[in-house]
C-alpha cells in the first residue's frame, strides 16, 4: 500500500527497495502526527507539540560511526577523524538491513539540504518511526508539492532503529551503527532512535561534498541585519558558547542556527528548521525558542512533563541533560524567508574560557583565524560531568570535528582565504568567565557586555578602536570601547593577583600549543608564524 506523493519513477520499489509492506510518501505534519499517536511512538503536547523519548540513545553514538573505505575517498577522507568500514561490510550490512525492512511499515521524505539551489543536495529520507519523518520534515528544507513529482535524490538515507547490527559481520563496532557510502550516495543507520543522526549524517555528507566544489561548510549559526541581507555575520561555536543565543538577535534577521555553507554568492542555511537545547530554557531569556515549545508540530524529545497537564519541566534533567526541541524556522518570528544572506562582512568564534585570562573580544587576522578555527577551543567547566573540578579543556577542529570528513587543514584553509578574498573582519568572542577561573573567584562574563562588544564589531564602530598586542596569545585587543569598562578588556586587570593570572594564562597558552602540534606538518609558514606559542 501507498500514501501519499511521490515522483511515480522514485517509488521505493523502483529504486531497489521491495517487499515494503506499507510506504507513506512525504506526509505533511498532521498526518505524520496522527500516525506517529496511532503508532503509539509519543504522545500529543500543549499547543499540539509531539512529545517523545528517544530511549537509551539521547544523544549521537559517534563511536559507531563509520565511512566506507573506497577508491573514490580513500585519499580525501581523514581517517584519524573517521573510522573505516571496509567496502563488502558496507554491502553485507545494505543486505540484511533491507531483507529487514520486507513485510514493514515505512515513512519517505524527499527533501533539500542547503537553501541555494546551485549547491544543494536532495536527500531521500526513509524511516521506521513517523515522528522520525515529522522531525526531518522540519530540520531539512521542504520542497514545493509540485517538485516532489519530479523529485529524484542525490542521497538516501535509511533509518531502523528496530535493526541491529552484527559486528563480526558488518564491521562495526556494537549493533548500533551509522555509516556512509560516498560511492554508493547511502547512509545507513540502525539500533538508535536518537533523530538526530540523521541531520548529522547530512551535515556530514555536505562537509565533504561543498568543499571540493569551492563552498565553506560550517557548524555555525549566522544572521544579517535587518535591512540588508549582504551584511551577514556567522557564529562558530561550541556547545554551551552562546552560539544559538546570540545569534538569535532581535535587531537581526536569523539565517540559521547550525549549519551553513559560504559560496562566493554568500552564505546559506542547510536547514528549514532548528534543533535547540531546552535544558533551563526559559520564557524570560529566550522567548522565541521557549513560545515553540507550545507550538503545532514541534517535536519534543526527551523531557519530563507532567502526565495529566503535559507541562514541561525544562530543569528536569533525568531523562538526559540534552534534552531538545525540533521546530521549522518559520516559527521564529525573525527568521529569514530566504534562509540566504551576502557574503559575511564579520566571522565571529565563541569560546567559553573557564580559566578566565582571554579577553571578551579579540580581533584576528586570516591566519590567525585559520589557527582558532582549527583548534576550536572551549572549556568544560566544574560540576557539568563527574569527576570535573576544575576547568579542562576542550579542542574541537573547526568547531564540529565529528562532522568532518576531510582533514582539518581543508577546512581551514578555505576559511582563510575566503576572509582573506572578501575583508571581512574576524572576531574571538569570550562568553566564558573574567577575574579568576570558574568557582576560584572569576565570574561569567556579563551578557550585556559581550552584546554590547557584538553591536560594535557587527556595526563596524569596533574596527575604528585603539587595539593592543595581547602578549599571551598575540591577537589585538581593543583598548576601549563605548560603554564598555576598560578594565574588562584588559582580563589582568580583573584579577585580583596579577601574578596569578600571568601563571593561568601560561597554561592556557601551553594547552594551545600542544594541541595544534598534531596539525603544523599540514599549515603553512604564515599559520605557524600565527600560532600561540609554548611558554
Amino acid at each position: 500500500m501507498e500514501t501519499g506523493k511521490v515522483n511515480p519513477a522514485q517509488t521505493l520499489e523502483k529504486t531497489g527497495i521491495s517487499g515494503v509492506k506499507t510506504a507513506h510518501y512525504n506526509l505533511q505534519l498532521a498526518a505524520l502526527i496522527q500516525e506517529a499517536v496511532a503508532r503509539g511512538e509519543g504522545e500529543i503536547g500543549n499547543g499540539g507539540t509531539f512529545l517523545v523519548s528517544t530511549g537509551k540513545h539521547t544523544g549521537r553514538s559517534p563511536n559507531d560511526k563509520f565511512v566506507v573505505r573506497e577508491p573514490s575517498v580513500e585519499d580525501s577522507i581523514w581517517w584519524e577523524n573517521n573510522k573505516p568500514m571496509a567496502a563488502d561490510a558496507f554491502d553485507r550490512l545494505h543486505a540484511d538491513m533491507l531483507e529487514h525492512m520486507k513485510g514493514g511499515e515505512y515513512f519517505v521524505n524527499d527533501l533539500f539540504g542547503g537553501a541555494d539551489p546551485a549547491h544543494r543536495l536532495n536527500v531521500r529520507v526513509i524511516t521506521e518511526l513517523a515522528w522520525h519523518s515529522l522531525f526531518i520534515h522540519h530540520m531539512l528544507r521542504r520542497p514545493e508539492l509540485d517538485e516532489i513529482e519530479t523529485f529524484e535524490s542525490d542521497f538516501t538515507i535509511i533509518n531502523c532503529p528496530t535493526f541491529k547490527a552484527d559486528p563480526e559481520r558488518h564491521g562495526c563496532r556494537s549493533e548500533t551503527v551509522i555509516a556512509i557510502s560516498f560511492e554508493k550516495k547511502l547512509i545507513l543507520i540502525g539500533d538508535t532512535s536518537y533523530a538526530g543522526e540523521i541531520k548529522k549524517g547530512v551535515f556530514s555528507v555536505l562537509n565533504y561534498i561543498l568543499p571540493g566544489k569551492g563552498v565553506m561548510a560550517m557548524h555555525c549559526s549566522a544572521n544579517h541585519a535587518q535591512d540588508d541581507p549582504d551584511d551577514s555575520a556567522i557564529f562558530f561555536g561550541l556547545s554551551g558558547t552562546g552560539k544559538t543565543t546570540l545569534s538569535a538577535d532581535p535587531e537581526r534577521i536569523l539565517i540559521g542556527d547550525d549549519e551553513h555553507g559560504w559560496s562566493d554568492e554568500g552564505i546559506f542555511n542547510f536547514e528549514g528548521g532548528c534543533y535547540a537545547k531546552t535544558i533551563n530554557l526559559s520564557e524570560e531569556a529566550e522567548p522565541e525558542i521557549y513560545a515553540t515549545t507550545k507550538k503545532f508540530a514541534t517535536v519534543i524529545e526527551n523531557m519530563v512533563y507532567d502526565p495529566y497537564t503535559r507541562e514541561l519541566d525544562f530543569a528536569d534533567d533525568s531523562l538526559t541533560p540534552n534534552m531538545r526541541c525540533a521546530y521549522p524556522l518559520e516559527y521564529i518570528s525573525n527568521a529569514s524567508e530566504t534562509s540566504r544572506g551576502g557574503v559575511p562582512k564579520n566571522v565571529i568564534m565563541l569560546t567559553c574560557d573557564a580559566f578566565g585570562v582571554l579577553p571578551p573580544i579579540a580581533r584576528l587576522t586570516p591566519a590567525q583565524a585559520m589557527y582558532h578555527f582549527m583548534s576550536g577551543f572551549t572549556a568544560k567547566v566544574p560540576g557539568t560531568e563527574k569527576g570535573v573540578t576544575e576547568p579542562i579543556p576542550t579542542f574541537s577542529t573547526c568547531f564540529g570535528a565529528p562532522f568532518m570528513p576531510r582533514r582539518p587543514e581543508v577546512y581551514g584553509d578555505l576559511l582563510r582565504k575566503k576572509i582573506a578574498e572578501t575583508g571581512a573582519h574576524c572576531w574571538l568572542v569570550n562568553t566564558g568567565w573574567t577575574g579568576g577561573p570558574k568557582g576560584m573567584g572569576g565570574s561569567r562574563m556579563p551578557i550585556r557586555a559581550t552584546r554590547a562588544l557584538l553591536t560594535a564589531a557587527l556595526d563596524g564602530s569596533m574596527a575604528e578602536r585603539e587595539f593592543r598586542i595581547d602578549p599571551n596569545f598575540g591577537f589585538e585587543v581593543p583598548v576601549s570601547v563605548k560603554g564598555i569598562a576598560k578594565v574588562l578588556l584588559d582580563p589582568r586587570q580583573t584579577w585580583d593577583d596579577g601574578e596569578a593570572y600571568d601563571v593561568q594564562a601560561a597554561k592556557l597558552a601551553n594547552m594551545f600549543a600542544d594541541n595544534f602540534k598534531q596539525y603544523e606538518p599540514f599549515v603553512d609558514d604564515e599559520v605557524l608564524a600565527a600560532a600561540i606559542k609554548a611558554q
